[in-house]
This record gives structure tokens, C-alpha cells and sequence, in this order.
């Protein structure tokens, strides 16, 4: 049952945050510039439900890309945001004049609280992305004064007034978050901007400044003020969790109004929960052995160094003639931006030397022949040795490879094509040594393969050889075979549909020749290991080659004076 509920609760988180991802749709969708607008229209109100007219009325006095929707189409745009979860219909009562009014006031509409914190966060996306946070290091200086002032009050007889710890520590949080957030931004563009390859002169000396100037203020700021809020934090903390019970008896915020709503979730103000003190001192100190913040920010200025550096030596090279050609690059490119398509080639053709492929001339392997209709596309591909794909020369560099030697490949080729050939002529002897008596032996599996495939050659050339005769063209019917498992039941087939007194084939390497005659009312059951075959109304015999030619002629003297046919390997008298 254990594991039934937590897999049960699992799934509803998923659930959960699938919906809350949803949310996030319009800002991807072909019309995201209209929805963005319409969002915004509603993030201007606060616990206020609007129609479609109301909505319509805000957007005609903007300039953006909703302004020029009618009716249904934010009608449309409503509704999908609605089934996204960024709006809410509203069960305010609707007062209309006529049934046009009516329907289109009918639906109001009012914001999510997802939808209004992903249009928060997407405006400030959209307002700041690209620029150059200011870091408030003035707000560490606060954080260390906050945390001294509240461990006295923490330390003084009879304890902190809950009140009084309460106003602290909420400012303590506000000023923390600000200054971590700050830094988390201002060392991402840093990252951005450094990770550029094309600064020029007058770029990478306002870089330097920064590194040097700006970014040292802010290390030498963190590194003098962290061991003396990690010192504080390590007095306040054995008092924390009995300051912090103190505080929720006296004011229990939101969390004591919601008690008898068992499904309403609470996220409390920041410093409320022991959790949040975790983070903080983890920001400063190694509590756990994963490195401070304070360690990654000595860290990531040490890595924007670095970074400084490699582009100062890049500069360097690139002023004494050794590397990057950064303004005939754009130069180039200035070239191509404003030539025509049949002039871009030519410049594409002198400048990197790209020609057409049609001009690589590259032949194909031998073996490989490839019609003229084949596109390029599906073709097979071509390998385009180094020299001619990186510098475009077809001079041969090296020394020839030595030929390799395939003797010892040639020689297992041989040895299994004699093995092969071995174990048949070993089943072609067994054959031989069995024949008459098949119903009282049981054969290997290479004899009784080799039985079929001449019993298969013999049956379909007596098959093709009678429809030439008829002079239909058509064949036969002729007697199948099938095999089935040992200790099973047994296929059976019959030659019914030959019209012929009998048929053979022989294989002259082996020296062995197949006889198959039609004896209506007789079978021939073959036993092996694999399973056992009937034969229905055939009969077969196994016959050494030599002995098999002269008895064949005599037997078949009279039908070749009457026109039978007979093949070199396959013969086939007519009845």
C-alpha cells in the first residue's frame, strides 16, 4: 500500500507540474506578441474580471501587434489562454441591453496566479535580458549589521521580543536576496560577454576596467564581510529554531488562517522557516562539503581572468600579423550582404575556392555502378580524401601503403569451402549406403538436406520439362514435402499431378544421381534427426553416378525413341 501511494502521489506531481509548465505555451506560440499584449492588460488590474469588450477597448489605445484584433479573434486568443491556465472565467453577473451584447459579455475573464508570475518574470526578461546588473554590495554590509543586531537580541535576558526579531529578520531576507540575486546576474552577462572572440581595442579595454576595477571591488567586498556574517551565523544558530517558534506563536501569518482548508498551500515570507537560515549559511560557509558561494564566486572572477587574458594574447597575435583577419571578415561579409545571388557565388567561388560539386571530380568506387537518373541526395557517397577537402590539393602526400596481405583470410576460405565440401560428400556416401531402405534408418541432418535439395531440383524440372511437352506452357501439379518436428506427427506430399512415370537429377561432383518414380497407393516416410517426411505415392532411390548412367540408358532408350526429354543433370520420363 506504501508503495501504491507514493506512486499515486508521484503521478499528481507530474500532473501538477505539467500544468504549471503549460502555462508558459503563449510565450512560444506563432502569436506570442498579441498574447503577451493581452496579458499584460490584465497584469494592470488587480482581482478584476474583464470582457471581451473591456479587453478590446484597452488594446485599441496601444500600438502593438494586438491592437488590430476584432471581437472573435480575442475571443479566441482568450479562450486558449483560459485552457492554458493563464486566465480564469469569472462568475461575475453579466448586464447587457441586447442578445449581441450578451454573447459577447457573457464570458468574463480575470488572471491566474501563474499566469500573472510567468508575465512577471517575462517582462523582466524582456525588459533587462541584455544589460549590465549593478551589483548592491552595500546591501552585504546591511546583511552582516542585521544578523549582529538580532544574535543581541537573541543574547540578552529573556530573549528576543518576537516582534521586534520578526521586522529583522524579514529585512535581512529582502536585503540577502537582492544582493545574491544581483550577483547571479551580473556574473552571467560577464560570462556572456567574455565568451566573445571578436573584441575589439576599445571593447576589451572597457572589459578590463570592469574585471580589474569593478569585479575586484565587488571579491574583496565578499571575502572581508563572509567570515564575519559565517561567525554570527555560527553564534545564532543553537538559539534559531526556539526564536523562530516564538515568532510563529505571536504571529502565525497566513499559515494559521488556512488551517481547516487542508488543500491550500502556503509559501511563506522568506526567514519564516529554519530552511531558508540552511541556505543563507550555505551561501556563506561549506556546511555540507559542496563549496560555498562564496568559494564559486572567487572561482568564476578567476575564470573571467582567464578569459581576459586569452583575449589579450589573442590581440597581441592579431596586431603583429599571426592570426584573425576580423575586419576582412566583415568586410567580406559586408560583400555579401549586399551583392546579388549569381554575384555571391562568384565571391563564395574566389574567396574560399568553393566550387561546385559537379567540378570535384571524385570518381566513384569500381565495383560501384550508379545510373545517371540517381539524385545526389539518395546516392552513395564519395570519400573525399583530406587533402582535396581541407586544401584543395590532389598531390599525394606519404608514402604508399604496403599491399595487404589477405593469405591467411584466403587460406580459412579454403579450409571451410573443403570442410563444406567434405561433410557433403560424406552425406552424399550415407545417401548411397541407405538407399532402399529408408524407413529403417534415421539420417544426419546433412544427408537429409541434401536429400531434399536434389528431391527439390528433381520435382521442379519434371515440373517445367511436362508444360513444355504439353506446349501450354504451364505447369503440373507436383507432389509437395514438408517436415515436421521428432516425435511429432509427419508432412506428407504427393505426386499426384506429375503425369509421369519418373524423374531424376544428379550431381556430378558428389556422384551421386535421385530417382524419383510414382508408385500410386505407396509412401515413403524418411526418418532424421531434425523430424521425419512423407512422401505420398513417391518413391525414391539413391544411386551412384556410374552405375546409375548405364541403367538410365537402357531405361530410357525406348522413351528417348518416342521423343521423352532428358536433361544432362535432370531427366524425366513421360508416361
Amino acid at each position: 500500500m506504501a508503495e501504491q501511494d507514493l506512486e499515486s502521489v508521484q503521478e499528481t506531481d507530474g500532473e501538477d507540474a505539467w500544468q504549471r509548465l503549460t502555462t508558459y505555451s503563449y510565450l512560444s506560440a506563432r502569436e506570442r506578441l498579441e498574447y503577451v499584449e493581452i496579458m499584460r492588460v490584465f497584469c494592470a488590474t488587480l482581482l478584476t474580471d474583464l470582457s471581451v469588450p473591456d479587453v478590446l477597448a484597452k488594446l485599441r489605445g496601444t500600438t502593438g501587434a494586438a491592437a488590430g484584433l476584432d471581437a472573435d479573434q480575442l475571443t479566441a486568443r482568450l479562450e486558449q489562454l483560459t485552457d492554458w491556465g493563464n486566465l480564469l472565467r469569472s462568475s461575475h453577473t453579466v448586464t447587457a441591453s441586447s442578445i449581441r451584447e450578451y454573447q459577447r459579455a457573457r464570458s468574463r475573464y480575470q488572471l491566474s496566479k501563474l499566469g500573472e508570475r510567468v508575465q512577471r518574470d517575462a517582462d523582466e526578461v524582456l525588459a533587462g535580458a541584455d544589460a549590465a546588473r549593478e551589483v548592491s554590495s552595500e546591501l552585504l554590509a546591511l546583511v552582516e549589521r542585521g544578523l549582529r543586531e538580532l544574535a543581541e537580541l537573541v543574547q540578552q535576558p529573556g530573549g528576543a521580543n518576537p516582534q521586534e526579531s520578526l521586522e529583522r529578520i524579514s529585512t535581512l531576507f529582502v536585503q540577502f536576496t537582492e544582493f545574491a540575486d544581483s550577483i547571479r546576474d551580473f556574473y552571467a552577462y560577464l560570462g556572456q560577454v567574455l565568451a566573445r572572440y571578436d573584441l575589439d581595442s576599445a571593447e576589451y579595454q572597457g572589459f578590463k576596467d570592469l574585471l580589474l576595477d569593478y569585479v575586484e571591488a565587488i571579491t574583496e567586498e565578499v571575502s572581508f564581510r563572509a567570515p564575519r556574517i559565517a561567525a554570527t551565523l555560527d553564534a545564532l544558530w543553537p538559539g534559531l529554531p526556539g526564536l523562530l517558534a516564538r515568532i510563529d506563536a505571536v504571529s502565525g501569518g497566513l499559515s494559521g488562517t488556512v488551517e481547516g482548508l487542508p488543500e491550500t498551500r502556503v509559501q511563506r515570507s522568506r526567514g519564516r522557516e529554519l530552511a531558508d537560515w540552511e541556505g543563507l549559511r550555505g551561501w556563506f560557509t561549506d556546511a555540507e562539503g559542496q563549496g560555498s558561494q562564496v568559494d564559486q564566486l572567487r572561482d568564476a572572477t578567476m575564470r573571467a581572468l582567464q578569459s581576459l587574458l586569452a583575449n589579450a594574447k589573442r590581440m597581441l597575435r592579431s596586431a603583429s600579423g599571426e592570426m584573425s583577419r576580423r575586419k576582412d571578415l566583415l568586410k567580406l561579409a559586408r560583400w555579401f550582404d549586399e551583392a546579388a545571388p549569381e554575384d555571391a557565388h562568384d565571391i563564395a567561388v574566389s574567396a574560399f575556392g568553393m566550387y561546385s560539386s559537379r567540378h570535384l571530380g571524385v570518381p566513384p568506387e569500381t565495383d560501384e555502378a550508379v545510373p545517371a537518373y540517381t539524385s545526389w541526395w539518395t546516392g552513395p557517397v564519395v570519400e573525399v580524401p583530406v587533402a582535396l577537402r581541407e586544401r584543395g590539393s590532389r598531390a599525394q602526400r606519404g608514402r604508399t601503403s604496403s599491399v595487404e596481405d589477405h593469405s591467411e583470410q584466403r587460406q580459412r576460405l579454403q579450409r571451410e569451402a573443403r570442410e563444406h565440401a567434405s561433410a557433403r560428400q560424406a552425406a552424399a556416401d550415407e545417401l548411397r549406403g541407405v538407399s532402399g531402405h529408408f524407413a529403417r534408418v534415421r539420417l544426419t541432418s546433412p544427408a537429409l538436406a541434401l536429400l531434399l535439395e536434389l528431391l527439390a531440383g528433381a520435382l521442379g524440372n519434371a515440373r517445367l520439362l511436362r508444360g513444355t511437352e504439353d506446349g501450354t506452357g504451364t505447369e503440373d501439379g507436383a507432389g509437395g514435402a514438408d517436415g515436421s518436428d521428432e516425435g511429432g506427427g509427419s508432412a506428407s506430399g504427393t505426386g499426384s499431378g506429375f503425369g509421369l512415370e519418373a524423374a531424376w537429377t544428379e550431381d556430378a561432383e558428389l556422384g551421386i544421381r535421385l530417382s524419383v518414380r510414382r508408385l500410386p497407393g505407396s509412401s515413403t516416410v524418411l526418418h532424421s534427426v531434425d523430424g521425419d517426411l512423407t512422401l505420398e505415392e513417391l518413391d525414391l532411390s539413391v544411386e551412384g553416378l556410374l552405375g546409375a548412367a548405364s541403367d538410365n540408358a537402357q531405361d530410357n532408350a525406348p522413351d528417348n525413341a518416342q521423343g521423352g526429354t532428358q536433361d544432362a543433370r535432370t531427366g524425366v520420363s513421360a508416361s
